[in-house]
């Protein structure tokens, strides 16, 4: 696994994918890095399906990927799982990605990200879900699969999951918590753009200056970056 990871971020790069490459994908908030941590101190990604506004099976797959590796980034020291809430309210087969897409994205995340997903939270998802979950289940590693945990509203099973896991005064409302989840992309889009100067940083690569996505670049943002990245990396 480790020498097919090796071949596949010498090729895809991940490392190098930036920001204004995959800002485009993520302007409706449909992933984005949550400004909270899980009660095990876990980067936790947020992800709404309902949000989904391309077809493009690359671009929706360098996005995550680009995610993934700025979650793992921000991991505190010692930590090295990520945890997800995934928000199915307002979800249809409209918004559904291709099974194929769903297939590559499984495949990338098991033999190039293991054990990086600590737990993942399907949160309200409706009945005709359940049908896709089951096609997709038969790709995950059972491992991956235990990982995953359907929660509804106004359950008490779910709610002491959710409580479990998280404290309510961070958990947004979405998810039944008492926090007001608000995406805003431009200035989420800061935030990546000064990980993006950090992530070169930490590859030893030379910042290079891209077109600046909603009118500024990295080397706007942060100059120089203000902390080392080998505290915040696992």
């Amino acid at each position: 696994m480790i020498e097919e990871t090796l071949k596949w971020r010498s090729t895809y790069k991940p490392q190098e994918i930036r920001w204004n490459q995959v800002a485009h994908e993520g302007e409706t908030g449909k992933i984005s890095r949550a400004s909270f941590h899980d009660r095990q101190g876990r980067v936790v990604l947020i992800m709404r399906p309902a949000l989904q506004n391309s077809t493009s099976s690359e671009g929706n797959i360098k996005h995550l990927v680009y995610l993934l590796e700025n979650a793992i980034l921000n991991l505190p020291k010692g930590q090295e799982q990520m945890s997800w809430l995934i928000d199915f309210t307002g979800w249809s087969m409209a918004a559904n990605v291709p099974m194929k897409t769903t297939r590559e994205i499984i495949h990338i995340l098991q033999n190039h990200y293991p054990e990086r997903l600590g737990i993942a939270f399907l949160y309200n998802p409706p009945r005709i879900f359940q049908a896709v979950y089951r096609a997709a289940k038969y790709f995950l590693d059972p491992c991956t699969a235990e990982k995953v945990k359907f929660v509804y509203p106004k359950d008490k099973a779910s709610d002491e999951l959710m409580t479990s896991h998280f404290d309510v005064e961070n958990l947004p409302k979405e998810f039944g918590g008492e926090a007001t989840l608000e995406y805003d992309h431009e200035d989420f889009s800061r935030q990546m753009c000064e990980d993006d100067v950090k992530t070169a940083k930490y590859w030893g690569l030379e910042e290079k200056h891209y077109p600046k996505p909603n009118g500024f670049s990295a080397s706007d943002v942060v100059p120089e970056p203000a902390t080392s990245i080998a505290s915040a990396a696992s």
